[in-house]
């Protein structure tokens, strides 16, 4: 049987993008420390525990997606959110997990792998 494209499910691709990149723990965490205000990277790193690379790769990331912003402060980069609204998923998703308890990590396509 033929695969269809239904308009609405293609009209859900650039969602499905988003979650794709908001299914990264280590993105997850620097969104919601930048929730509380600006970071530089060494205070993500310090936060954290990652190491620079890495930070600064998921910066990259976030910034290129439009959901962080960048402002040069001397030598240093400067983080924030450019979409205060992701406070608001990130407030949901914790109301949704706090509801639905681990059952989320049982589902066995849930391996915890970003495909």
């Amino acid at each position: 049987m033929p695969t269809a494209v239904f308009p609405e499910i293609a009209t859900l691709t650039p969602a499905a993008v988003l979650f794709r990149g908001l299914g990264d723990p280590n993105r997850l965490a620097i969104l919601q420390h930048l929730a509380f205000g600006e970071h530089r990277v060494r205070d993500l790193v310090d936060h954290l525990g990652l190491a620079q690379s890495t930070v600064s790769a998921h910066c990259l990331c976030l910034a290129e997606s439009g959901l962080i912003q960048s402002r040069a402060q001397g030598r240093s980069t400067v983080y924030s959110l450019a979409r205060p609204e992701l406070i608001d998923l990130l407030k949901a998703a914790e109301q949704l997990l706090a509801a639905t308890g681990d059952a989320v990590m049982l589902c066995p396509h849930n391996d915890g792998s970003v495909r």
